[in-house]
């Protein structure tokens, strides 16, 4: 991976984790066209970048972040974050292996783009509009199914979204808290992939990939500044979209890009 290849899939990864599309398939669709979607840095990128990301969505809602007398909000994150740390852990290997196929990716991607084509008009009633009057136990239930999207091209935006929308939330208060789901969900993803986790190729953790060479610690550095400052004109873009159209425009998008994706990499690639 060269760095305009690290660049453009930072801003694919910044453009796309908070939007109901499926920023892993995005960017295992842009590694796959470079050619570099089985390299051990590139899937350690892929995953690492999203800490700009996360800060993207701390920075944007200081507020709830660092109001430490609400703890009310931190409790539920961490309620609602455990499914996704238990089912991740336990399917990890599975999930790497499908990675590296974008068939199957471009055919979830249809899948869930005709679920939201019609996820407004089946949610028209919403009770909670605000993140404080969500219960724990709701929180949770969001977080099971925030683990849909561990299937890759499911999008973990849109998984948890639609969670949020049939526990009760309207498509704001789904949204943010979806944003808010993602920053611990993300950061144990980031922190496992970085510290934990030994990749299969190369045999070396990530942050060994990442100080291998100055290539290397460079691309990590400018992917998680570009994810970082797209992510936070992404998030802003959003909310916007959402009360004015809901969720259809994203459905049609995930229809067509998926199936131009699976024609390519079906009879073209």
């Amino acid at each position: 991976m060269d760095t305009l290849q690290a660049i453009i899939i930072a801003i694919i990864e910044g453009l796309t984790e908070y939007l109901p599309v499926s920023s892993t398939g995005h960017m295992i669709f842009a590694s796959s066209y470079f050619g570099i979607q089985n390299d051990d840095f590139v899937k350690l990128f892929q995953v690492s970048i999203q800490f700009g990301a996360i800060l993207a969505v701390v920075m944007l809602y200081w507020r709830k972040f660092f109001n430490f007398t609400k703890i009310n909000f931190f409790i539920k994150l961490a309620c609602a974050v455990v499914p996704a740390l238990v089912l991740g852990k336990l399917f990890d290997d599975k999930i790497e292996a499908v990675l590296g196929d974008p068939i199957p990716i471009a055919v979830v991607l249809i899948l869930g783009g005709i679920v939201l084509l019609f996820i407004d008009n089946y949610f028209k009633n919403p009770t909670i509009v605000k993140e404080e009057d969500i219960p724990v136990k709701k929180a949770v239930a969001i977080g099971f199914w925030q683990c849909l999207a561990m299937m890759p091209g499911t999008s973990r935006s849109a998984a948890s979204i639609i969670g949020g929308m049939q526990q009760g939330l309207s498509r704001q208060a789904a949204a943010e808290f979806s944003f808010f789901l993602a920053v611990p969900t993300m950061l144990a993803a980031t922190c496992y992939s970085v510290f934990l986790k030994t990749y299969e190729t190369s045999q070396l953790k990530g942050y060994e990939l990442i100080l291998k060479s100055e290539g290397n610690i460079k691309m990590f550095l400018i992917g998680n500044v570009v994810a970082f400052i797209v992510a936070l004109l992404a998030i802003k873009f959003f909310i916007g979209m959402i009360k004015q159209y809901g969720f259809r425009p994203w459905g049609w998008y995930r229809i067509i890009v998926g199936s131009f994706l699976l024609l390519y990499f079906i009879y073209l690639k």
